[in-house]
């Protein structure tokens, strides 16, 4: 086992093994989750929109106009959906299909990572560095979510690889090449507007300051030809963007730029606040199991920041880091574009046999964060089905000896000073920790997948969306499940009008609007009957809710 684990970079075909890793890395709960709320299941509703509608300009749920982010993701996949229809899969209702987009951007990073990290790091550190991306929680998390920004990572990885290139050996670099990262910046740009480029931007910022590019010349710089790829890379998002401003009479810039990008910088949006220094204090539960190599990595990369591959990936990492410790808004996936230039750091320094021993404090640190993340996880997978449906489930007990084999792994091969050897268990032993969490545990819960079982009650009814009413309970995934024409309710005095206002109709009613439904039903002289009944958990506000479905009597 150990002499396989040491010869698994040199395999002949790298990239066919790390794309099986990722499949058994990502397939566990990738097409058995039910959406999750809320921007999973707004962005997939938006995206089967454009596939019912046809209109593949203005971005859409139900009739609000969802003018926050451009169009990318959406064809990404509504493309996707479309293909598994011709070939006669019932694809359209399906949250599987659009997480698709989000697997195929993750795989394209980690083979990004390894094809493109070899010329800064070498092979065997890049095989590495991809294989902890592919296992890394928050990308495995992202893969499972049907949004942009795992399809966004893959664009910066190909960006910064070929910038990479372009840095170490300017006079190679091809025309073609530079083609190709102004191109991953244009792709980078529909998927997420500015973020994309800006990482390039921030490193290119840096590098030249740090290199005194005035007094070299900067010859990378003038080796990506920023004066025909600029052109070229607005070239790939303006025929959009100008469409979009014509159809919403220019909202989507106004709401897109002035409300969502501009709020995010200075306050905390939507109460995601956090303080300076939070990817810090998170960076070893989001990137576990790699976290515990990239700290014991840093001090020693920062000694080495001389060697071209090391500084231009220090330059890629730290200023796109503290640009979003700045900004007021912070979700963990923010950082997620400055993990592969951190992972191959710390893969460089596990697999550099000179390599400096990091400070007693930082290796602690990084031990805390894989065990503590590790006993997490096990932890969670035990407690969830307990605490959301009072039941013991035998996937999540299994967690357990699978977290203590990955930590047993990985301590085994650290005692031997085998750090190469540890980065790789903790990758590979991943794979049954995750498949029992999110195979196992999360797909089975009751109590939080409300949306799933009130569709359920619908259909069983037989009634089509639009003449299915709701309220007090309004969840995107509650539409992506029930359907597009689904009708949200402002009350329960509505809803009873609602239910009384055509025949073979059926309302589903909150407990918190049952006395005014009931109070209406009684003044217009409706005897509603009950049909079905769902509890459970509104795992995004907290709350238990009771869910009644009503007809006509």
């Amino acid at each position: 086992m150990t002499g396989a684990l040491d010869r698994l970079p040199e395999v002949r075909r790298p990239r066919l093994l790390l794309s099986l890793l990722c499949l058994l890395m990502w397939a566990p709960g990738l097409f058995s989750l039910p959406p999750g709320d809320r921007d999973e299941a707004r962005f997939a509703q938006a995206s089967r929109q454009m596939v019912e509608s046809g209109d593949y300009v203005r971005i859409r749920n139900g009739v609000v106009e969802r003018n926050k982010k451009p169009v990318g993701i959406h064809w990404a996949q509504a493309g996707i959906v479309q293909a598994m229809e011709a070939l006669g899969l019932p694809a359209r209702g399906w949250i599987g299909s659009y997480r698709l987009a989000s697997a195929l951007g993750a795989w394209l990073a980690v083979l990004g990572t390894f094809s493109l990290g070899r010329a800064l790091v070498g092979r065997r550190p890049a095989f590495l560095a991809a294989a902890l991306l592919s296992a890394t929680l928050l990308l495995v998390v992202e893969t499972h979510i049907a949004k942009t920004d795992a399809a966004l990572l893959a664009s910066i990885v190909a960006a910064m690889g070929l910038m990479g290139r372009a840095y170490l050996a300017p006079s190679a670099f091809t025309a073609r090449a530079a083609l190709g990262f102004w191109l991953a910046l244009g792709a980078g740009v529909l998927l997420k507007g500015p973020i994309a480029p800006m990482v390039p931007l921030l490193a290119g910022l840096t590098l030249y300051a740090a290199d005194r590019g005035w007094r070299t010349g900067a010859p990378w710089l003038r080796a990506l030809r920023a004066h025909w790829g600029i052109p070229l890379m607005i070239a790939c998002a303006l025929p959009w963007l100008v469409a979009i401003g014509i159809a919403t009479e220019g909202r989507f810039f106004q709401q897109a730029l002035g409300g969502d990008m501009l709020n995010k910088v200075g306050s905390g949006e939507e109460a995601h606040w956090g303080p300076p220094g939070y990817y810090l204090l998170t960076f070893g539960i989001a990137a576990f199991p790699g976290a515990f190599l990239v700290l014991r990595a840093l001090p020693g990369a920062w000694g080495a920041r001389m060697r071209p591959g090391t500084r231009f990936l220090l330059a890629w990492a730290a200023p796109t880091w503290l640009l979003f410790e700045a900004v007021a808004t912070k979700l963990p996936h923010y950082v997620l574009p400055a993990y592969p230039a951190l992972l191959l750091l710390g893969a460089a320094w596990a697999c550099d046999p000179l390599r400096r021993p990091a400070p007693r404090w930082l290796a602690w640190l990084g031990w805390a964060a894989l065990f503590g993340t590790a006993i997490g996880l096990a932890a969670g997978a035990v407690a969830l089905p307990i605490l959301a449906d009072g039941r013991i489930s035998l996937p999540g007990l299994l967690a357990v000896p699978l977290a203590a084999a990955l930590l047993w792994a990985v301590a085994s091969a650290a005692r031997n000073s085998e750090w190469s050897r540890a980065g790789l268990s903790g990758a590979l032993l991943a794979v049954p920790l995750y498949w029992a969490l999110l195979g196992g545990v999360l797909p089975h819960l009751t109590a939080p997948w409300v949306s799933p079982r009130v569709a359920a009650m619908v259909a069983a009814e037989e009634v089509p969306a639009e003449r299915f009413g709701i309220t007090g309970f309004h969840e995107p995934s509650l539409v992506f499940s029930a359907g597009t024409a689904t009708n949200l309710l402002g009350s329960g005095a509505e809803a009873a009008r609602f239910l009384a206002a055509a025949p073979d109709r059926v309302v589903a009613v909150e407990g918190r609007e049952a006395p005014r439904f009931e109070a209406e039903a009684a003044a217009i002289g409706l005897r509603p009957r009950a049909v079905g009944r769902v509890e459970g958990i509104n795992y995004v506000r907290g709350r238990r809710v009771a869910i009644t479905l009503f007809r006509a009597g």
